[in-house]
């Protein structure tokens, strides 16, 4: 199995103004105080946010990206956000496929799969998003809607920058469930064992992110876990000292 450097991102979602920015020094202090993080640190803001950013986090190694981007590169689109935007602003990520994306505006895996495209072309890594509802899982077929979503949304060729995946069960996003253990190692291993058919070597060594309430209180226990290459981190990204708990706990 190759060997992985963990990723903890960060995505803030509809949160963050000009007060904000104070969190963000903080972070940057307590990354840059004694041993560095032993992963890359992400942090996907607001797109009026990702300039002002990079001028804190730069120094310290943390590193942006978009929360989404529109599949083509411009055009008459108001209100959207080109890869080659956030590209343009210093992002180096950038999340497709989230769920509130998906459940809010009707995004399909077709769609995200072309946003994942925009987001090579731009020079992003996109960070694909997927992942079951509660009615799936209570059903048994968390799985089989998983992969589906990978085989429709992921790009046929592994891409000139690779891209990440981030398993994130939907019932579980900012209600403080997680599922065990046990099923979070399962599922990392379904998409683990699809990857490497489909991608070979380079599916062995896709980073798979877990990103359903990733806690300071859980982080430990989940990053243990076979094939959790860190975590897609909601509202506890937007304190420093709750992120930098999660970032250390890798």
């Amino acid at each position: 199995m190759a060997q992985i450097t963990p990723l903890i991102a960060g995505n803030w979602k509809m949160n963050g103004t000009t007060v904000q920015l104070g969190e963000v020094e903080r972070l940057a202090e307590l990354v840059t105080e004694g041993d560095g993080p032993r992963c890359t640190v992400v942090i996907c803001p607001p797109a009026t946010m990702l300039e002002r950013l990079n001028t804190i986090t730069a120094s310290a190694g943390i590193v942006t990206g978009g929360q989404d981007c529109h599949p083509a590169a411009h055009g008459p689109h108001t209100g959207d956000i080109s890869a080659q935007m956030l590209s343009d602003c210093g992002a180096q990520y950038v999340i497709v496929g989230h769920s509130e994306r998906r459940l809010g505006h009707g995004e399909t895996d077709h769609l995200v799969q072309q946003k994942a495209l925009a987001a090579f072309a731009s020079g992003l890594v996109p960070i694909i998003c997927v992942g079951e509802s509660e009615d799936e899982r209570e059903s048994g077929s968390a799985e089989k809607v998983v992969l589906g979503q990978l085989a429709e949304a992921l790009p046929d060729n592994w891409g000139p920058f690779g891209f990440i995946v981030a398993y994130e069960p939907v019932w579980a996003i900012g209600t403080g469930k997680t599922p065990t253990m046990h099923d979070i190692e399962d599922m990392h291993a379904t998409i683990r064992k699809y990857l490497v058919e489909h991608y070979g070597e380079n599916g062995e060594g896709t980073r798979i992110l877990y990103g359903g309430s990733m806690k300071p209180y859980n982080a430990r226990d989940i990053l243990r876990l076979k094939n959790v290459n860190g975590g897609l981190v909601g509202g506890a990204s937007l304190l420093a000292n709750d992120f930098y708990n999660i970032i250390s706990a890798v």
